[in-house]
Parts: structure tokens; sequence; C-alpha cells
């Protein structure tokens, strides 16, 4: 993958995640963030790796996967 289109993946991952913060609806929210995260977990595969990116957003996308899936099956 080209640098130029890892920044602009690592910059659509910081946008997505402004975005969960303006949202109010908690599913929307996990949804938005969720897609920041992996953006992230991509960024930092082409970019090194750079494990101190992909690590915690790699987890946050498995959490946010389980509170979604969790959600469904609660309401």
């Amino acid at each position: 993958m080209t640098p130029e289109i890892t920044t602009y993946i690592g910059y659509s991952a910081s946008v997505f995640i402004v975005l969960s913060f303006i949202l109010k609806d908690v599913r929307k929210i996990r949804i938005v963030n969720m897609i920041g995260c992996f953006c992230f977990v991509i960024y930092g595969f082409f970019s090194g790796p750079l494990w101190p990116v992909i690590i915690p957003n790699g987890l946050i996308c498995f959490i946010q996967i389980y509170h979604l899936i969790l959600g469904k099956k609660k309401g």
C-alpha cells in the first residue's frame, strides 16, 4: 500500500473517532467508533507495524462488536 493511501486511512480513522463523540445514539457511537478503530488497525499495520496503535484499537474493535451483539440479544 502506498504511503499516501496509508496516510488517508489514518486521517479517516481520526475523523471516525471524532464523529463517534458527536453522536448521541449508543449503537451509532459504537458502529462509528468501531470503523475508526478498524481504520487505525489497518493504518498501524501498513505504517510499521505500529503495535501501540494496533493492539488497543484492535481490542476496542472487539469490545464494540461484543457490545453490539450483546445489545441485539437484550433488545
